[in-house]
C-alpha cells in the first residue's frame, strides 16, 4: 500500500510543480529499499538458527534507516532545500502508511502462546 501510495502520488507532484527531484529520488529510494528489506526479512524467517535471523533482522532494520537517510541527504544536495524536503515528505508518508498497515495486518498470536499475569 505504501510503494502504491508513492507511486500514486506522482502525477500530483508533476501537475503542482513540487520539486520533482526531491519527490523522484524519495520514491526511487523508498521502493528500491523497501523490496530490498522484504527479501532480507524473507531470508530472515528462512534461516535456520535464530542468531543468523536476528543478524538479518538488524541489518534490514539498519539498513532501511541508513539508505533512506542518504537518499534524502542526496536529494538535499543534489537539488535545492525544497527538494530535501520534498524527499523527506515523502518517506515519513509511505513509513506512516507502511507502519499504520503492518499493524493492522499483523497476525494475532493464539491464544495459548499469549503470557498469562
Amino acid at each position: 500500500l505504501d510503494v502504491v501510495l508513492v507511486i500514486a502520488s506522482a502525477p500530483f507532484v508533476l501537475l503542482a510543480g513540487m520539486p520533482r527531484l526531491g519527490y523522484a529520488l524519495a520514491a526511487g529510494g523508498w521502493i528500491v529499499v523497501r523490496f530490498a528489506v522484504e527479501l532480507i526479512k524473507r531470508r530472515a524467517w528462512n534461516a535456520s538458527n535464530s542468531r543468523s535471523r536476528a543478524a538479518l533482522h538488524l541489518s534490514a532494520i539498519l539498513g532501511r534507516v541508513w539508505m533512506i537517510a542518504l537518499v534524502v541527504i542526496a536529494a538535499r544536495f543534489a537539488g535545492h532545500n525544497s527538494d530535501g524536503i520534498m524527499a523527506a515528505v515523502v518517506v515519513l508518508a509511505a513509513f506512516t502508511v507502511e507502519l499504520a498497515t503492518s499493524v493492522v495486518l499483523r497476525p494475532q498470536l493464539p491464544s495459548s502462546t499469549r503470557s498469562r499475569p
